[in-house]
C-alpha cells in the first residue's frame, strides 16, 4: 500500500512540477477568500486517486476537492488525500508545496507520504516501521527547552477563522521560544517536525488532509502530535500541536487555555442529563506525562 502511494505522489508531483515551469497559464479559482483552487490541485487529485482505485477499488476517499465522492462509501480503509497542499505558494512560484497521501484503517492512520516536487524530497511512513526522508530514518530533535526551540505554525486566513485567538496565542509562543517560522504548507511543517528541523508546530483551522500522513510522520519520529489540551483527537478538532516529547509538554501548556475543544466530564462527575453526541471521533485518552512538560 505504501509503495502505490509513492506511485500515486509522484505522478502528481510530476503533473506540478510540469504546471510549475509556466504558473502563468495556470487557471486559478477562487473557493473562498484567500483559498484558492487550480486546475493543478485538480489534475493532481485525479491521478492520485485513479492510482490508488485502480490497485484498490474497494477503499474508501476522502480528498480535498472531490470529498467522499469517488471511492467505497463504507470502508474501512479511507485514503485521506490533499492534491496540492500550498497553493497559494504554488500560484505565486515559492517552491515550498507538497503532495500529502494517507491511508486510514478503522480511523488510524497506517501509511503516510508528503511529496515535495520542487526539491524531489519524499517523505514516507508505515505504523510502527518508523518514518523516513528518501532513504533516511528520521528522528524528531533532542532540545529540551522551549526558549531554544524552533517552532512552525500557520497564520488563519479563512474568513470565519478566529484571528484574535491566533494572535494572542502567537504572542505568547513568540515570548518563549528562538523563533517562529510560517512556510505555508502544513504537510511539510509536519515532516520538518518529524526530522528535527523544528522542535514543535502548531496551527488552528487545519482540515483531515492538512494533517493526516504529517501525523504519522512525526509519531513514528519519536515524537508526539495532539490537540491543544494534549489529547490525541485532533485530526476533526481544526488544531494540532506537535513536537519532541520535551517541547511538546511546554507548547501545550502555553495552547492548553486556548483551545475550543470541548473536555469530557470526568467520570466521577454526575450530569443531569446525557450530553449531547458529539460531531467528531472519540477521543483517546492521551495524556501528556510530567516529565515531558
Amino acid at each position: 500500500m505504501l509503495n502505490i502511494a509513492v506511485k500515486a505522489a509522484r505522478a502528481a508531483g510530476a503533473i506540478i512540477n510540469r504546471a510549475a515551469l509556466d504558473i502563468d497559464l495556470l487557471k486559478v479559482s477562487v473557493k473562498n477568500p484567500n483559498d484558492f483552487v487550480t486546475e493543478v490541485d485538480h489534475a493532481s487529485e485525479r491521478v492520485i486517486i485513479d492510482t490508488l482505485l485502480e490497485a484498490y477499488p474497494g477503499h474508501g476517499i476522502l480528498a480535498e476537492e472531490s470529498g467522499r465522492a469517488r471511492g467505497a462509501k463504507d470502508s474501512e480503509h479511507v485514503w485521506i488525500i490533499d492534491p496540492l497542499d500550498g497553493t497559494t505558494n504554488f500560484i505565486h512560484g515559492l517552491p515550498t508545496y507538497a503532495v500529502s497521501i494517507a491511508l486510514a484503517v478503522r480511523g488510524q492512520v497506517q501509511q503516510a507520504v508528503v511529496y515535495d516536487p520542487a526539491r524531489n524530497d519524499l517523505f514516507y511512513a508505515s505504523k510502527g516501521r518508523g518514518a523516513y526522508l528518501n532513504d533516511r530514518r528520521l528522528r524528531v530533535s533532542r532540545r529540551t527547552r522551549l526558549a531554544e526551540s524552533l517552532v512552525g505554525t500557520g497564520f488563519p486566513f479563512r474568513k470565519g477563522d478566529n484571528f484574535k485567538r491566533y494572535l494572542k496565542i502567537f504572542e505568547e509562543v513568540m515570548q518563549n521560544c528562538a523563533g517562529l517560522r510560517r512556510p505555508g504548507a502544513a504537510a511539510l511543517d509536519l515532516c520538518y517536525v518529524a526530522a528535527g528541523w523544528y522542535d514543535g508546530f502548531f496551527e488552528t483551522g487545519l482540515q483531515p488532509w492538512d494533517m493526516a500522513a504529517g501525523s504519522l510522520m512525526v509519531s513514528e519520529a519519536g515524537g508526539l502530535i495532539g490537540n491543544f489540551t494534549g489529547e490525541a483527537d485532533f485530526l476533526y478538532q481544526r488544531e494540532v500541536v506537535a513536537g519532541n516529547p520535551k517541547i511538546y509538554g511546554q507548547l501545550v501548556q502555553l495552547l492548553a487555555p486556548h483551545t475550543h475543544v470541548i473536555a469530557a466530564p470526568a467520570p466521577e462527575e454526575e450530569e443531569p442529563a446525557p450530553p449531547e453526541p458529539a460531531a467528531e471521533e472519540p477521543k483517546a485518552a492521551v495524556r501528556v506525562r510530567k516529565s515531558e512538560r
